[in-house]
Parts: C-alpha cells; sequence; structure tokens
C-alpha cells in the first residue's frame, strides 16, 4: 500500500505557507502558490489528494496559469476537487492581480501611440472568454480619463450604437476618444464587422467634434491598430 503524506505531515521547510513566511511569495511556485489559495485538498475513490496535488492537476488541466485564469466560474466547478468554494478563491484570486494590474494608485496614462493602449489594457482584455467592447475618453492633452464597457458579447452593429458611445463621451467630456476590444481567440485581426464599426462610429465622431484616434483590437500577446492599419 502506497502512503502519501499530507501537507501538514511534510517537512516544515517544505510545506507552501510556511515556505512564504521563510522565503516570501516570489520563492515559491505556480503550484505552490495556487494550493495555498486552495487551502484544502480533497477526496476521491478512496484516496485523499492534498491541495498541492489539486493545484498540480488544475495547473496540468488548463496547461498554464494564463489558461487558468481565463477558465469560467462554471468550468472550475465542473473539475474534481473544486466546487463552488474554492471556485470563488481561485477567481477572487486572479481578479484581484487584475486590479491591482490596472489600479495600484498609478496616475492615468498619456496616449502618445497605440502600445500606450495595449501596455494599460493588456492584463484586462487578454485573459476575456467573451469579447468586451471599450471606449476610452481622452482629454486635450490625450490622457486617459475613463474607460467604459459598452457591451459583451460578439460585436455588431446593432450592439454597438452611437449613441452609447458618444453619450459616454458628453458625459465624460471627451476631446477624443479610442475604441477597444478583444478577440478571445488570441488572434487580432480585425474582421469586416469590426471594420465597420469603426467606419460608423468615427463618421459620428466627426458630426459631434470628438475625434476617434483608433480601433484597438488585443489578442494574446499581440494587437492590431485600425488606424496603423488604415481601415478608416
Amino acid at each position: 500500500m502506497e502512503y502519501r503524506f499530507t501537507i501538514k505531515e511534510m517537512p516544515e521547510d517544505e510545506r507552501p505557507r510556511e515556505r512564504l513566511a521563510s522565503f516570501g511569495p516570489e520563492a515559491l511556485s505556480n503550484h505552490e502558490l495556487l494550493a495555498i489559495i486552495l487551502s484544502t485538498g480533497y477526496k476521491a475513490g478512496g484516496r485523499t489528494y492534498t491541495a498541492l496535488e489539486l493545484a498540480t492537476q488544475l495547473l496540468n488541466h488548463f496547461g498554464s496559469l494564463k489558461e487558468l485564469a481565463k477558465a469560467s466560474f462554471e468550468e472550475l466547478c465542473k473539475l474534481p476537487g473544486v466546487g463552488p468554494a474554492k471556485a470563488c478563491q481561485i477567481k477572487s484570486a486572479f481578479e484581484l492581480g487584475n486590479r491591482v494590474a490596472l489600479s495600484g494608485g498609478e496616475p492615468k496614462p498619456v496616449i502618445k501611440r497605440p502600445q500606450d493602449v495595449v501596455q494599460y489594457f493588456k492584463n484586462r482584455m487578454s485573459l476575456l472568454k467573451k469579447e468586451e467592447f471599450v471606449v476610452a475618453v481622452l482629454d486635450t492633452k490625450n490622457k486617459l480619463v475613463k474607460d467604459v464597457v459598452i457591451s459583451r458579447g460578439t460585436l455588431n452593429a446593432s450592439i454597438v450604437h452611437p449613441r452609447d458611445v458618444f453619450n459616454v463621451a458628453v458625459t465624460h467630456m471627451a476631446s477624443a476618444l479610442i475604441l477597444l476590444h478583444n478577440h478571445p481567440s488570441g488572434d487580432p485581426s480585425p474582421s469586416g464587422e469590426d471594420i465597420e464599426i469603426t467606419r460608423r462610429l468615427a463618421e459620428a465622431g466627426k458630426l459631434m467634434g470628438i475625434e476617434v484616434l483608433d480601433h484597438i483590437i488585443i489578442g494574446d500577446g499581440n494587437y492590431a491598430s485600425l488606424k496603423e492599419m488604415k481601415l478608416f
């Protein structure tokens, strides 16, 4: 019969929590950090799995930490040993990380090039499972004032309406706008619908006196700027 150690039975200098306390979180592997978040393991088929083993199973199942972060609450709940409570813990941990990346007390960026936009939004938007259309409001110095989600789901001209976009612009006294959305497939190449929406909103902006500077599509580690591609 195989005897298997629980985490409590492991030498103290090998336990994730003790290692974190002694050496800091940066010294721990992804498996160990995830095990701390999960806190406990589970029992199945007459066998007990530790939190470390569950963490390893999750990372193996999704292939990477990034893919685990993309997993929906429902997907996580279906996996052995997870359930609603642990799914909430996992989603909460990743969401806190996203919020730190977006806030952190840092000043809003001044937008000088598409890469500035991508740098600010990539952590939030590259992990989304569905398309999300965002309007970024800029002031007269091209400083980001506010960003607002206009729609979620597959984009089409009926969902992204000029009325909603320019209501945000007027409310926040925009000097100019940048449009953004993500492609969950990871490929940021613009579709015909993306181009149509951009041109429609750019024309509406001319009538309103609020310039649409760009429409940026964020993929997995890459992006497409419709302005750079001269598509509007």
